[in-house]
């Protein structure tokens, strides 16, 4: 129970990797403030994750809102009585080829997927800072180091998150608050769904079917969110001081740095 009585923010957690992240705090001993935009999906995670209603608290919040980014923390202190760290977590994609691509759709997920997380983890941070120090782990992609087809903003979303990580972890260093990042790969969560869906009546071949080439080559399967979410909980614990300012890849091999 490396983190036990430990208070962390995660956003995106209506589902997907929010909802396996949130399930590994949980179990290392944690408490949750679990974030998204739709409150009654956020209740049914928190039930389904914490019974008895103990640990978890929720909060609906649209990240392109600087005024709901700014409560949040406040919300994490109100529930638990202290705060200590955020998951960067929540995330938009649009496929669209390069070509097509239109730059509202392009903005909007730099916005979601690059600027609340700044401004998230500005508003965690200045909590931490205050008071003694604390964790950001956020959450970008392979796609950031690989660049896949069809998702040039995402690509560039999560690339910048790999560079804010690594800036924040110098800045903020000294005000004792450790930043990281993870880069997962095929993750089984309904956003990989949602691609393949896109790309089935693209390459003439079924959603199903695509789905099962989506997982890591080398396990011979996709990544659980779970699995995810145990990374990032270790990176949020004491044992990963000495682990700063990286982009990690859990993507089962597939991205080899």
């Amino acid at each position: 129970m490396k983190l036990d009585q430990q208070v962390f923010v995660v956003t995106g957690a209506s589902g997907g990797i929010g909802r396996g992240v949130t399930q590994a705090l949980l179990d290392e001993g944690a408490r949750v403030l679990l974030s998204d935009l739709d409150q009654s999906r956020l209740q049914e995670v928190a039930a389904a994750l914490d019974p008895t209603g103990d640990r978890t608290a929720c909060v609906a919040a649209d990240l392109t809102s600087k005024e709901a980014i700014a409560s949040v923390p406040g919300h994490a202190v109100a529930a638990f009585g202290r705060l200590d760290g955020l998951v960067n977590n929540a995330g938009a994609i649009v496929m669209d080829p390069a070509w097509d691509a239109s730059v509202e759709d392009w903005a909007m997920q730099l916005n979601v997927n690059v600027t609340a997380s700044f401004a998230m983890a500005r508003a965690v941070g200045n909590h931490l800072r205050a008071n003694g120090g604390g964790s950001i782990v956020n959450i970008a992609s392979n796609a950031g180091k690989v660049g896949y087809d069809n998702m040039a903003a995402y690509n560039a979303s999560k690339a910048a998150v790999i560079s804010l990580t690594r800036s924040l972890s110098r800045e903020w260093a000294s005000d004792g608050i450790n930043v990281n990042a993870v880069c997962p790969g095929g993750v089984d969560t309904p956003m990989l769904a949602a691609v393949a869906r896109w790309l089935e009546p693209r390459v003439g071949v079924t959603a199903d079917a695509l789905l099962e080439g989506m997982g890591a080559a080398q396990l011979g399967r996709k990544i659980a969110p779970i699995e995810v979410g145990r990374v990032v909980a270790f990176l949020l614990g004491p044992d990963a001081q000495i682990i700063r300012g990286q982009s990690i890849s859990i993507d089962g091999g597939d991205t080899p740095y």
